[in-house]
């Protein structure tokens, strides 16, 4: 063969070689554009999408950190050591070693983890939701009285963050934001573990201590509703008396606490009452209702087959059951032991819960799992709320 022919070749098979990479240089990047245009669009730019808020309220369970920012005392921080190590690698006044169920909700529902209301910054992240919730706050202004946010003051927040959604988006805007948004809140646990935890006798009885409860957040839910709140998050109260700073009040015993059991217990099936009754009388509201009681109980009777190693005692604490509400060493006890691996407790302090808990009830929260139909009550789960417009 001759050698133009040969160069002919070469040069024909660099002219296929140079257009088939110029091809493949393009449909990569017109690949990234389209990409990087849909990313724009699903991304959370505050204005012009139709972003599904989430709105927090209540106590420890869902506080994010609005206990770092007021006068109170360390038993209703945990804005120290060892909390936050397993996620943040550092605490963030979450009561946990990582995330709260209300972080791994907004995970699914593509949002950034929800601010502390109080948390000082761009108000710009005050437009996918608000945290309101505060470590120790129960339905009533006389729970931990003076060392927390309580609910009717969440409320009067709530009303604030309102008022500036009004004036960035403008009046029907935000009031159409408003009632898209979803709003989970946790409250009743401290009304009724406070009785025992600061010796308290009551004068009336358990159930009209619950009525008052229950009173008192129906009063929330319509006012949340008044303003246009329409789609509601439950969760219940777990199962109190089992807890570990419950259960040592009782030295000579290793059962839990009935008294504080059975108030949780009463307060969940009128919760329940209460809002399939509101779902029947008032107009498009809609609510879902997480059976943390359930749950928990279910993991502590059978932790390995949930992927727990230890069910009853505290990942974070003293004494039995580390049950000496002293992790941190910031506390009225200073001394407190660490367990090597948070992922195999269900507790990590002695009121609290580990971000592996949180995990799996935030899944069945979200979409549900292999028992989703008895622990998640009512028409909706969360992940249906947000689909709501």
């Amino acid at each position: 063969m001759r050698e133009s022919t040969l160069m002919e070749i070469v040069r024909r098979r660099r002219t296929i070689s140079f257009s088939f990479s110029f091809s493949f240089i393009f449909l990569i990047l017109f690949s990234f554009n389209v990409i990087f245009l849909v990313g724009a669009k699903n991304s959370h730019d505050g204005e012009n999408n139709v972003t599904t808020a989430l709105f927090l309220f209540g106590d420890s369970f869902l506080d994010a950190g609005n206990n770092n920012y007021i006068n109170t005392t360390t038993l209703d921080q945990a804005n120290f050591p060892p909390y936050g190590q397993s996620f943040f690698g550092l605490p963030t006044g979450r009561f946990s070693d990582g995330r709260l169920i209300s972080d791994f909700i907004a995970e699914y529902a593509n949002l950034p983890l929800i601010p502390p209301f109080l948390e000082p910054g761009n108000s710009q992240k005050k437009l996918y939701g608000v945290n309101f919730a505060s470590a120790g706050a129960g339905a009533l202004v006389e729970t931990f009285q003076g060392s927390v946010i309580n609910l009717r003051t969440q409320l009067d927040h709530y009303k604030k963050v309102g008022r500036l959604w009004r004036t960035r988006f403008g009046k029907e805007e935000s009031k159409k934001r408003i009632s898209r948004a979803v709003y989970l809140i946790s409250v009743g646990s401290n009304d009724y573990s406070s009785l025992f935890l600061t010796n308290q006798s009551l004068s009336i009885s358990m159930s009209q201590h619950v009525d008052i409860v229950i009173g008192n957040l129906t009063t929330f839910i319509h006012d949340i509703y008044k303003i246009g709140g329409r789609k509601f998050g439950f969760l219940n109260v777990p199962d109190l008396g089992c807890f570990p700073a419950l259960r040592i009040l009782q030295p000579k015993s290793d059962s839990c606490l009935r008294d504080a059991s059975r108030l949780a217990n009463m307060h969940n099936k009128a919760l329940s009452n209460l809002l399939f009754k509101m779902q029947r009388q008032v107009k498009g509201f809609k609510f879902s209702l997480f059976d943390m009681n359930k749950s928990l109980r279910l993991r502590m009777q059978n932790p390995s087959k949930f992927g727990f190693k230890e069910g009853e005692e505290a990942c974070c604490g003293t004494g039995k059951l580390r049950g000496v509400f002293s992790c941190g060493g910031k506390r009225i006890v200073k001394e407190y032991k660490l367990c090597e691996n948070p992922k195999d407790y269900i507790f990590w302090d002695s009121l609290h819960l580990t971000q592996n808990t949180y995990n799996q009830f935030a899944n069945l929260i979200w979409k549900g799992g292999h028992m989703s139909d008895s622990l998640v009550v009512g028409p909706y789960n969360i992940n249906k709320l947000f689909q709501i417009p």
